[in-house]
């Protein structure tokens, strides 16, 4: 049988149109940014639940230590983010090096969390927008703006593995 002959013979599979692989592109982004935004979530449960345990809970551990119970609350919400978007948002693409990730992860999240800091002393101090509803409007852009940047720095310096896990 000649090449021509088995290229006629075998029957003809459509080829995924192109707009099918965009939408499972599109679905496929969507759930992971539904999963790194659940994520979010839990941590920043946890960020502020630990602070006000530790401000204003029993025996009020750490009461007249509000930076220290910050800085306990932020380490303890990171690393739970670490662990959900290591191991369920960004899975397929976590790397063999954890603590390479956890490093780069935290490094990241730093300095994200300048971001809605700079945009209410811009707001308050160069706009002069100083109201209540100003402050609050400044903060809520910037931790969006802060979100959107841990997403990419996530993806493109963090999660950078191509494989899929072991156990998924």
């Amino acid at each position: 049988m000649s090449a021509r002959d088995e290229l006629t013979a075998r029957p003809l599979v459509p080829a995924p149109v192109g707009s099918a692989v965009r939408a499972a592109a599109l679905r496929a982004r969507a759930y992971e940014l539904a999963r790194f935004l659940s994520v979010g979530g839990v941590a920043f449960v946890v960020d502020l639940g630990l602070f006000n345990l530790l401000r204003f809970g029993p025996g009020g551990l750490l009461e007249h230590k509000p930076l220290t119970a910050k800085i306990l609350s932020v380490v303890a919400a990171t690393i739970v983010s670490w662990l959900g978007n290591r191991h369920w948002t960004f899975s397929r693409q976590r790397t063999d090096r954890p603590t390479r990730e956890l490093v780069v992860f935290a490094a990241i999240n730093l300095v994200c969390a300048g971001v809605p800091v700079l945009t209410l002393a811009f707001s308050h101090y160069v706009l002069a927008l100083t109201t209540p509803l100003a402050d609050n409007v400044a903060t809520i852009v910037g931790i969006g703006v802060g979100t959107v940047l841990r997403y990419l720095g996530y993806k493109r310096w963090v999660f950078t593995g191509l494989h899929a896990p072991a156990h998924p």
